[in-house]
């Protein structure tokens, strides 16, 4: 997680940039070109999400220093998006970029072993260890409890990762389950204290540990109210732009040195030229660009200057 943190004070840029490609945000001139290749197969459409996220991450790569892509939007491509995935994640650190692979994985003993080896840790191929995917760090369910967590927690000592584990996420009906109360405290509080408790011998240079947690930016009040008790936890922060979150919301994230947290955003970033008076799809990675720019002084405006 120090990786990510020396990044954002780098930059002095709390964000994410999500890539979640459907293939209807492609600029249709990229889909041409693949399709024209490729025919219009899983195989032209992996290589139409590449190249859109080829082109988003160099325009990207200077000024956001983390990226998040969402698997869900690869995998329903069959191999073909998986492979799209895997090289995206390639070529975003090959630019400097932290990955975040947002999976949501959620297993127990082996099995989990087998899901940490792939996103976050190295696969032995009779002998030799190779990276399958390589990401920094990894979306985590643990509404398993420690069986799910456990065996992420070595690699993330050992080869320098982290997870982000859902606490209380920015969906609607997450009330539904997440506040309800063991006791005196909220489901989606006791879930953060188990952060806190996970990462304990996890803890970096400035008081944070491998083990973020995933917290909403729909729900602010919720959001300080967790800042506060989860004192070693770095939040990963959905819900800013398309779900309704804003500055003035996720400032609640953020810890007196301006760090804490790292603000997501996906389609406002993805598919900002569409909102732009007079840009046309070619302008699709530069107005993701100037989006970017407008996401990051929004933030710092209200939250000052990272300092680590």
């Amino acid at each position: 997680m120090q990786r990510l943190i020396d990044k954002i004070v780098e930059m002095q840029n709390p964000t994410v940039a999500g890539l979640d490609p459907k293939l209807a945000f492609v600029p249709s001139f990229i889909k041409d070109k693949c399709f024209e290749k490729y025919g219009r197969t899983l195989e032209g459409a992996a290589q139409a999400l590449l190249e859109f996220n080829k082109a988003l991450i160099d325009e990207l790569c200077d000024i956001v220093p983390a990226v998040k892509p969402q698997a869900a939007y690869y995998e329903m491509y069959g191999w073909q998006g998986v492979r799209a995935l895997c090289e995206t994640i390639e070529y975003a650190k090959s630019k400097g970029m932290y990955v975040i692979t947002d999976g949501k994985r959620n297993d127990i003993g082996t099995t989990m072993e087998a899901y940490a080896a792939a996103h976050l840790g190295s696969t032995d191929v009779d002998g030799e260890k190779i990276e399958a995917f390589g990401a920094d760090a990894l979306t985590v369910n643990g509404y398993l409890g420690s069986d799910g967590i456990n065996p992420l927690l070595k690699i993330c000592g050992e080869g320098d990762k982290s997870i982000f584990v859902l606490v209380k996420t920015s969906n609607p009906s997450s009330g539904e389950l997440q506040d309800k109360k063991i006791g005196d405290k909220t489901i989606y509080e006791t879930m953060g204290n188990m952060c806190e408790s996970w990462g304990s011998d996890l803890v970096g240079k400035i008081g944070y540990s491998a083990v973020g947690a995933v917290v909403g930016a729909t729900y602010p009040e919720m959001l300080g109210e967790l800042r506060e008790k989860l004192p070693h936890t770095f939040f990963l922060v959905p819900g800013y732009g398309a779900q309704g979150g804003g500055a003035n919301d996720v400032r609640f994230a953020f810890d007196k040195n301006g760090i804490g947290a790292v603000i997501n955003s996906s389609r406002g970033i993805m598919c900002a030229w569409t909102k732009e008076d007079g840009a046309t799809e070619k302008d699709f990675a530069k107005a993701a660009r100037r989006e970017a720019l407008r996401m990051r002084d929004d933030i710092r405006a209200v939250v000052g200057e990272m300092k680590a």
